[in-house]
């Protein structure tokens, strides 16, 4: 008991900063089991937020006194990117006195992807955007071989289906039964991606339209293979071909691409890992039609959380939940 009012003495602490990244720390370690938070100081740009149970004890000038009078040992510094000034100055500042100094960056206004701290050689690197390949090589080779291997079984089971497939798109209407369309895959590169064709053959070559609801170029047979989205599956042999995963951002279309590109905030940032089939957007309500910005900006944030989230058992959910969302009424 002795030891551990010690242990609390010893770790009496102040936030330097008042704003929304001060107050998410004291929250988070408020609790009595973890560090004694004894209040709060102000910077120049900074006041009191009045959600926050802490006392502001005082500013920058008076942080020396407060941690003599308070007998502090610890100074968290969380204060929003625009005032990292004060940062090396409040370090110097105590070098001389018997306090750690630790500083929480302001991340949370940024767009991280798949963010991380490490080292390199010996001196602190924090990678603020990062490929899920550079970071998890052995675990993204695992998620390619599984993918390919079950691509390829997948092809053996519904070949019978495909078959019929084609006869039925080649009977539907003149044109070719395989749909080869030009779209951005991993790191921007421009792959064809299959599908089986579910309009009427169009000439394409100035604007790529999205499909809508009664859709007149849609074919009778080609509604239905798109509600279903069995149109998806040649591309089944991307996935073989390693050009697509199971399990990824939806690939679209290179004029989509060039169109929102300056129009949503980090919108090729999808591009950090392979395409995929099926992915975090389609599972969660964010397929078919995309009319508006809005729309857009949903399904990319639900692809840039799929990238920093991802995982071998985040995919495998994924694959599981698919089947449940492909009879949705915005597929057209």
């Amino acid at each position: 008991r002795l030891h551990s009012r010690k242990l609390r003495k010893d770790r009496r602490s102040v936030i330097v900063g008042t704003g929304t990244l001060a107050k998410e720390l004291a929250d988070k370690l408020s609790h009595p089991s973890r560090v004694p938070l004894i209040g709060m100081i102000a910077t120049e740009k900074s006041s009191a937020d009045d959600d926050c149970n802490l006392p502001v004890l005082g500013n920058l000038n008076e942080l020396r006194e407060v941690i003599e009078r308070e007998n502090i040992r610890r100074v968290y510094i969380a204060v929003p990117l625009g005032e990292v000034q004060h940062i090396e100055g409040i370090y110097i500042d105590l070098l001389d006195m018997s306090v750690d100094v630790v500083w929480i960056p302001d991340f949370g206004s940024m767009l991280l992807l798949n963010q991380s701290i490490s080292e390199i050689e010996h001196m602190p690197a924090i990678y603020l955007n990062e490929s899920p390949i550079s970071s998890h090589p052995a675990a993204l080779f695992a998620k390619e071989a599984m993918e390919r291997s079950l691509a390829a079984l997948a092809l053996l089971i519904l070949s019978p289906l495909m078959i019929g497939i084609a006869i039925a798109v080649r009977r539907s209407s003149p044109g070719p039964i395989l749909f080869k369309q030009e779209r951005h895959g991993w790191n921007g590169e421009v792959i064809k991606v299959w599908k089986f064709r579910s309009m009427r053959v169009h000439d394409e070559s100035k604007e790529v339209k999205q499909a809508t609801r009664n859709d007149d170029r849609v074919t009778p047979i080609g509604r239905f293979i798109r509600r279903t989205s069995i149109d998806e599956l040649p591309q089944l042999f991307n996935v073989v071909f390693g050009e697509m995963a199971l399990v990824g951002p939806r690939p679209h279309a290179v004029t989509h691409n060039i169109y929102y590109t300056d129009k949503i905030r980090a919108y090729m940032a999808r591009h950090r890992i392979k395409p995929g089939i099926t992915g975090l957007a389609q599972i969660t309500g964010h397929r078919g039609e995309t009319e508006t910005i809005d729309k857009m900006q949903q399904r990319v944030n639900q692809d840039l959380n799929y990238i920093n989230q991802w995982s071998l058992w985040l995919d495998v959910k994924i694959l599981i939940k698919t089947p449940f969302t492909l009879l949705s009424k915005n597929i057209y």
